[in-house]
C-alpha cells in the first residue's frame, strides 16, 4: 500500500513539473521568456535598434551566419552586468534593451556597484569574487566578439566597395545593402560605448569594496579591470565608410 502511494505521488509530481515546464515554453509564466523569443534570430532586434535611435532604417536582408552571431554575442555585453544574477538564467531575464542613442538613456556607473554591496553575503570576500569573475566572463565575451566584429566589418568594406560594380542594382537592394552595414557598424560602436561604461561600474565598484572591506584581493581585482580596459583600448574597429552616416553619439 505504501509503495503504492509513493508510486502515485511520484507520477504526480511529475505530472505536474511536465505541465509547468510545457507552461514556461508556451506563455512565458514565471519570468520565463516566451518559446517565439527563443529562435536563431532572437537577437535581431538589436541591428533595428541601433540603426532606429539615430533615425535611420533597418535592412531587409537576411543576416548571414556572421551577422547573426555578431548580435548573439554582443547581447550578454550591451546588457547591464547587474541584470544577470547568479540565479536567474540569460534567457529567463532576456528581454530588448535600448541603444545607448535614444534621449531617455542614463547610464548610472554605481548601479552595478550598489547591487553587489546591498546584497546579503556572509563575506565580503565574496564580494570581491563575484568582481573578479564578472570582468574575467567580460574579457572572454569580448574577446570571443572581436575576430567575428572584425569579420563582419571586413566584410562589410568589400560589400560597400562592391556597389559599384552590382549589374542593375536597384533602388530597394542598395538601401537595404546600406542600411545593414549601418546595423553592423552600430552594434559595433554600441558595444564599444557599453564596454567602457562596464569599466566604469566596475571600477566604482572595487573603489566602494576597499571603503567597505579593504582586503588584498583589491589589488587583483584592480589588475583584472586593467586587463579588461587593455583588451578593449586594443580592439578598435575601424567601420566602413557608409554613404549618408548621421550618427547622434553622446558621450
Amino acid at each position: 500500500m505504501a509503495s503504492s502511494l509513493w508510486r502515485a505521488r511520484a507520477a504526480a509530481l511529475a505530472l505536474l513539473g511536465l505541465a509547468a515546464g510545457l507552461g514556461g515554453c508556451a506563455g512565458g509564466d514565471f519570468g520565463r521568456a516566451r518559446a517565439n523569443v527563443r529562435n536563431d534570430d532572437m537577437h535581431h532586434w538589436i541591428g533595428v535598434e541601433a540603426t532606429g535611435s539615430v533615425g535611420l532604417p533597418s535592412s531587409d536582408f537576411q543576416l548571414t551566419d556572421n551577422e547573426r552571431q555578431l548580435r548573439d554575442l554582443a547581447y550578454p555585453l550591451i546588457e547591464p552586468p547587474h541584470a544577470r544574477p547568479a540565479k536567474r538564467t540569460v534567457i529567463g531575464n532576456y528581454r530588448p534593451l535600448p541603444s545607448p542613442w535614444r534621449e531617455n538613456v542614463v547610464f548610472d556607473r554605481s548601479a552595478y556597484g550598489k547591487l553587489l554591496l546591498d546584497e546579503p553575503r556572509r563575506s565580503h570576500a565574496s564580494r570581491y569574487g563575484q568582481l573578479m569573475n564578472d570582468v574575467r566572463n567580460d574579457i572572454v565575451r569580448f574577446d570571443s566578439l572581436r575576430p567575428v566584429a572584425n569579420r563582419v566589418i571586413g566584410l562589410d568594406h568589400k560589400r560597400y566597395a562592391s556597389l559599384k560594380y552590382i549589374s542593375e542594382l536597384s533602388a530597394t537592394e542598395r538601401a537595404d545593402a546600406i542600411a545593414r552595414m549601418e546595423e553592423n557598424a552600430l552594434i559595433v560602436q554600441w558595444v564599444e560605448q557599453t564596454m567602457q561604461q562596464r569599466i566604469a561600474s566596475y571600477r566604482w565598484a572595487l573603489e566602494r569594496l576597499v571603503i567597505h572591506a579593504p582586503d588584498g584581493a583589491a589589488a587583483d581585482a584592480d589588475r583584472l579591470i586593467g586587463q579588461l580596459e587593455a583588451h578593449v583600448a586594443a580592439a578598435t574597429i575601424a567601420t566602413p565608410p557608409v554613404p549618408g552616416r548621421a550618427l547622434r553619439t553622446r558621450g
